[in-house]
């Protein structure tokens, strides 16, 4: 099915070749395991995409790290599934279906529910798998077969489950509660779908005149629009400013109503004037003040963001818009005493922007103290384990403050509360199939309107996907899973609910492993926006250089930092990498014969024993990164083994032997030189599946596909400490010589000679044979062996190593003088450098109030200014020792 014999092209045509392969994998049914097979069982599920999405960075990077684990696991002889799947996004889904709409001059209320929820249904079919196709673009090897949506049947049966069993263990309740509201998408939002923003506001001082005095309370609010709504000025107890004032009436401004002092120990001594208005219907913190002081909760801001009755004459009024009326009212009437500009975090909809309008409303909620209890000890206990394991404490101080959550939506699009209210008997019925009448007193029932909350069937993931609440094959082998690859931005709002849900109903935590990749920005560390115009395409990316490319350049960034800076100059870069490793195997295959042995030979030259060496040395350290998920160390290391050792030495090494008279030695060199390609093609596959799978289909006897051959690393690595001591010897001369004209400015036309003394007769044995490749690759005149008396020429480079020293003549290539005056003004100026950088990494206003990327960009850069001056250091002192 994977097999070629074409001839292979000057470069790797990626744009005719991906798809072609990858309609062979998937019409192979290699990505489908049986739960019947053998092997320890790796699952992943995906991170649901929404429904309305695109391939965007943050999923190109999500699912090629996946991608990466699932097929070296493949490789490995597990039983490997990958999980795919798409989430239905009430909120998103529903606004663009109505956007839809109204292009045609439709609302959905005009339509209804059911006729509305049919057009969604509609759109999902015709638009919904965009982003499941594009997946398979970037090599994705999901099993399609066990594709999931959060609105299938299975998973709605799933969710039902859960809601009743929650609600008869009473963790699921319908209650009057301050809720995040959205009066442009007109829902209710759960606190981690609040997002906070710095933005640049008023603090204003309003008097409110206690009864039967002249004296007065001054309280400052951000928020003046909401004091119709006011129950209560608090105050601290202890603040011997007020003491006073407790059990007395004050009058709320603007209008005739008295509301009471009271005492609070919330109050913050040192904000404002140390005096509170309590608005229990408007904040979640005056709410909870409220209930332990038995404050009414007056509604002053209705669901639309529309000033209410209770407002008096600026009834009517957009919430933002009374503002400045009131304001301005207040400065007539002298109530307003002063206004300082503020700085401080507003809560907007994460979906919209708009700012958030706290409001008590009828709700559902899950009651989840008991629940997080218990996903904390799991973590604690080790059942799951973060990497990077500093994200822990993120996830329990989570934990540890977590509030109920709210999980209704007055959406339409969703899987709607199974809850239905009698009509006749006033009582709330919960069930698991749609009743038709009040079980209590045969009356009629009116289901809840609201739908869920789009996290909570997210959720369930886990083991939904996988058959549950049925006891399926599937559940049985593959629950728990292995590992979750996410990003960190979404800790609270899944990865915790996922923890949550899964231990309550599966007993088990959902996986073992929680591993938190960076968020992809820009080249500059800027987040993409389109406001911004620099958001990077995924699949333009692709189209220009191919996915292989794309992939690696993401895994080779994917550290523990917080941000990946993406660069499509970088994935310029590994495209040149994807056709350095083809052109090493167009030059493997045409100079292969067919007289090659099916089987590898024992290697028997010294670079043969030294790339197969380091094979092994290679294949073992790629093994343990992808077993520790270092995806940029995996990379960075099969990288600089492909082009620095293979390509550029060892291609370079083996060429006397293959193209000189002795046949054995050709034969020899030959059946090595494929088995190394062999070898390098599986342990790259991973990351850059296409190119490698594309190669492996043209060598000659090689059955079926690269992906399902065994991941090399698995036996103990051969030892060939000689053959690593001499072409590590050949190496050393290389940088000494390339690191002397580099240091000095030596262009290539001038022509070096090198010295290289040592006592070790096998080292010059070595140097003997292969001094002449080294003249060509170095562009040198001459590399000899110094005589064992002689010393250092006085104007020379020099590099002293563990075998012995090299040393460059330099007399006639540099002027002295003028190299010196170069280097001490270039260290003049790197010290400058490094001074101006320490002195702001020094200022802790720099470091609180810059953006965090211009501070590690910063931090960068001290680095690269310190490594420049030491290398500036050393050859001030070869230098000196020169004069």
């Amino acid at each position: 099915m994977c097999q070629s014999t074409e001839i292979m092209d000057k470069n790797f045509n990626f744009a005719q070749a991906e798809g072609r392969i990858y309609a062979q994998w998937e019409k192979s049914g290699l990505f489908t395991p049986d739960p019947d097979s053998p092997g320890q069982p790796f699952v992943i599920v995906i991170p649901p995409p929404n429904v309305t999405g695109n391939l965007h960075m943050g999923h190109a990077l999500d699912n090629t790290l996946q991608d990466i684990l699932i097929r070296y696991h493949r490789m490995k002889g597990d039983n490997t599934l990958w999980v795919p799947g798409t989430d239905h996004a009430g909120i998103a889904t529903q606004a663009v279906v109505e956007r839809a709409l109204a292009r045609e001059g439709i609302k959905r209320e005009d339509l209804g529910r059911q006729k509305f929820v049919e057009r969604v249904w509609q759109w999902k079919k015709e638009y919904g798998g965009n982003i499941v196709r594009q997946l398979r673009r970037l090599g994705a090897s999901c099993d399609w077969s066990r594709e999931r949506f959060t609105l299938d049947e299975g998973l709605s049966k799933a969710v039902r489950e859960v809601f009743v069993r929650l609600y008869e263990e009473d963790l699921i309740y319908l209650g009057d509660y301050i809720i995040n509201w959205c009066p442009h998408c007109r829902t209710a939002l759960a606190d981690i779908e609040v997002e906070h923003q710095d933005q640049a506001d008023s603090l204003y001082y309003i008097r409110y005149r206690a009864e039967g005095s002249r004296e007065s309370l001054v309280v400052a609010t951000t928020r003046p629009e909401t004091m119709f709504g006011d129950t209560a000025v608090a105050v601290h107890p202890a603040d011997e400013r007020f003491k006073a004032y407790i059990g007395q009436q004050v009058t709320i401004p603007l209008t005739s109503k008295s509301i009471p002092v009271i005492g609070d120990e919330y109050v913050d001594l040192e904000f404002g004037t140390g005096a509170l208005k309590v608005t229990p219907a408007h904040d979640p913190n005056d709410f909870q003040i409220g209930l332990r002081h038995s404050l009414p909760q007056v509604t002053c801001i209705d669901l639309e963001g529309i000033l209410t009755e209770a407002a008096g004459r600026y009834h009517g009024r957009e919430r933002f818009e009374a503002r400045a009326a009131i304001i301005s009212d207040l400065e007539k009437e002298e109530l307003l005493v002063k206004v300082e500009p503020l700085t401080h975090a507003v809560g907007v909809c994460y979906r919209c922007r708009t700012v958030i309008e706290p409001l008590i409303s009828k709700q559902w909620f899950v009651r989840t103290a008991p629940l997080a209890k218990v996903a904390s000890e799991a973590v604690k206990e080790g059942k799951t384990s973060f990497i990077p394991a500093q994200w822990e404490k993120t996830y329990f101080d989570w934990m540890d403050n977590i509030r109920d959550w709210c999980i209704s939506r007055q959406l339409w699009w969703g899987h709607r509360i199974p809850a239905w209210y009698c009509q006749s008997c006033g009582r709330t019925v919960v069930a698991r199939v749609d009743p038709d009448k009040c079980p209590h007193c045969s009356g009629p029932l009116e289901q809840d309107p609201d739908v869920l909350d789009t996290w909570f069937s997210s959720g369930l993931w886990p083991f939904s996907t996988l058959g549950w609440p049925d006891e399926t094959k599937d559940l049985a082998r593959y629950y728990p899973t292995t590992v979750l690859v996410t990003g960190f931005d979404i800790i609270f709002f899944w990865v915790a609910r996922m923890m949550m849900m899964s231990l309550k109903m599966m007993g088990q935590a959902p996986f073992r492993t929680v591993v938190l990749h960076p968020l992809v920005r820009d080249a500059q560390g800027q987040k993409m926006s389109k406001s911004k115009g620099n958001v990077i395409d995924p699949l333009g990316v692709i189209d220009l250089y191919g996915a292989d490319a794309f992939r690696f350049t993401l895994a080779s960034q994917a550290g523990q930092s917080r941000d990946l800076k993406l660069a499509t100059s970088r994935v310029a870069g590994y495209g040149k990498f994807v056709n350095k490793i083809w052109n090493a195997a167009r030059f493997t295959l045409a100079n292969l014969s067919d007289e090659i042995l099916s089987e590898p030979r024992e290697p028997v030259s010294l670079p043969d024993r030294w790339i197969r060496t380091r094979l092994d040395e290679t294949a073992a350290e790629c093994r343990a990164y992808l077993e520790a998920f270092a995806f940029d160390r995996l990379a960075g290391t099969v990288y600089h083994f492909i082009w620095d050792e293979f390509c550029d030495w060892y291609l370079e090494l083996i060429k006397p032997i293959l193209f000189g008279p002795d046949p054995a030695a050709i034969m020899a060199v030959r059946q090595n030189l494929l088995t190394s390609l062999a070898v390098i093609l599986k342990l790259l596959h991973p990351i850059m599946p296409f190119v490698t799978e594309e190669i492996w289909s043209k060598i000659p006897g090689r059955t079926g596909c690269l992906m399902t051959k065994a991941y090399p690393g698995g036996q103990k690595p051969r030892e060939d400490s000689r053959a690593l001591e001499q072409i590590g010897f050949l190496m050393d001369i290389t940088r000494a010589v390339r690191s002397a004209r580099a240091d000095f400015r030596v262009p290539p036309s001038e022509k070096l000679t090198a010295r290289i003394k040592t006592e070790d007769p096998d080292l010059l044995k070595v140097l003997a044979e292969y001094s002449p490749l080294l003249v060509r690759l170095m562009g040198v005149q001459e590399i000899a062996q110094a005589e064992p008396e002689a010393q250092k020429p006085r104007e020379a480079a020099f590099s002293v190593l563990s075998w012995g020293e090299v040393w460059i003549p330099l007399a006639g290539h540099i002027d002295l003088k003028v190299e010196k005056a170069r280097l001490t003004k270039e260290a003049e100026q790197l010290r400058k450098d490094i001074g101006q950088a320490n002195g702001k990494l020094a200022n802790p206003d720099y470091v609180a109030k810059a953006p965090p990327e211009v501070v590690e960009e910063t931090r960068e850069r001290l680095s690269d200014l310190e490594k420049r001056l030491s290398a500036v250091g050393r050859s001030l002192e070869t230098l000196a020792s020169m004069s």
